[in-house]
């Protein structure tokens, strides 16, 4: 499974990139104005630290405007990968900036056969929200096996990118379910390596090493 971090704060992004963990970033309007930042500004600084896709969302809600902003996104840098809502006005823009060679993340997917639209679209990456769908009283690891399975039938190559992740379980029931990619918050995702029992181990195995009385090197 693939990392991305859900931020636009660029020292989390950083310390990520420098541990090896991170695969990609993605960011949204609401992130970037918690970042302090401008759009452009920031978005530049996450592609300079990231090799892997830099995912920038549009505002605009219809066609016309995605694809003009869409144009002004892509110009930051070669792995930026266009966000589009899972609207009529999006899954166009989505087909029309795939025809044309961009990266596309379709968002805001709740449904299997939302999914399935958004393949058919060509996107590169399709970000069915966990979270806010447990949020409603349904299965949101649900609706991630049901597009795993969707996508195995047709062989569409859409990566499944697992978002509105809120727990380390979350995590990992993506992960067994099949989802390509999870995007997870910073907190998140240093979670999945900090365990009590590995303190613990740890501690006992540097008590035994300081009785020996020996050094390495």
């Amino acid at each position: 499974m693939k990392f991305f971090v859900d931020t636009a704060d660029v020292s989390e992004i950083r310390e990520l990139n420098d541990l090896g963990l991170l695969d990609g970033v993605t960011t949204n309007p609401s992130l970037i104005m918690k970042s302090g930042g401008k759009i452009l500004e920031v978005t530049k600084q996450i592609c300079d630290i990231v090799k892997g896709p830099v995912s920038a969302e549009v505002t605009a809600t219809d066609y016309e405007g995605m694809m003009k902003q869409a144009k002004v996104l892509a110009g930051i840098a070669d792995n930026i990968a266009i966000k589009v809502p899972l609207t009529i006005d999006g899954l166009r823009a989505c087909k029309a900036l795939r025809e044309q060679g961009q990266m596309v993340n379709v968002t805001l997917c709740f449904s299997a056969t939302q999914a399935l639209l958004a393949a058919k679209a060509g996107a590169s990456f399709i970000s069915p929200f966990i979270g806010r769908i447990d949020d409603m009283a349904a299965d949101g690891m649900e609706v991630i096996s049901e597009i795993r399975t969707i996508y195995d039938n047709y062989g569409f190559k859409t990566e499944i990118l697992a978002a509105s992740i809120r727990t380390v379980n979350h995590v990992k029931q993506a992960a067994l379910i099949g989802a390509d990619i999870a995007t997870v918050p910073a907190k998140i995702i240093k979670a999945l390596y900090n365990h009590p029992l590995t303190d613990k181990g740890l501690e006992a195995f540097l008590a035994d090493w300081k009785k020996t009385g020996q050094s390495i090197g």
